[in-house]
């Protein structure tokens, strides 16, 4: 049985692929992190727009990937969820 990370591997050997996947990869990164940090919470989304203020059904649009939060937005999820937003910037790995 192939895996996800055995067939990802495979697809990254294609350039155009392997761009397009690059390209995505800091929205997918926050994602994850708000994702992560809501359930390491044992929060639901509704939970969390309690506590944020953020309708719920925003909510699941940032976590599913139709709509890009704003900083503002960002600042809001981490605070109902008793946390400090942190970004930053890294050196590009060279290939």
């Amino acid at each position: 049985m192939i895996t996800f990370d055995d067939m990802l591997n495979e697809q990254l050997q294609d350039p155009e692929f392997r761009k397009e996947y690059e390209a995505i990869q800091p929205e997918m990164d926050v994602i994850r992190a708000i994702v992560d940090a809501r359930i390491s919470q044992n929060l639901t989304q509704k939970e969390l727009s309690e506590r944020s203020g953020i309708n719920q059904a925003d909510i699941s649009k940032i976590e599913n990937g139709t709509r890009n939060p704003s900083l503002n937005l960002l600042k809001r999820l981490a605070d109902g969820m008793g946390m400090t937003l942190k970004i930053e910037f890294v050196p590009k790995q060279q290939a």
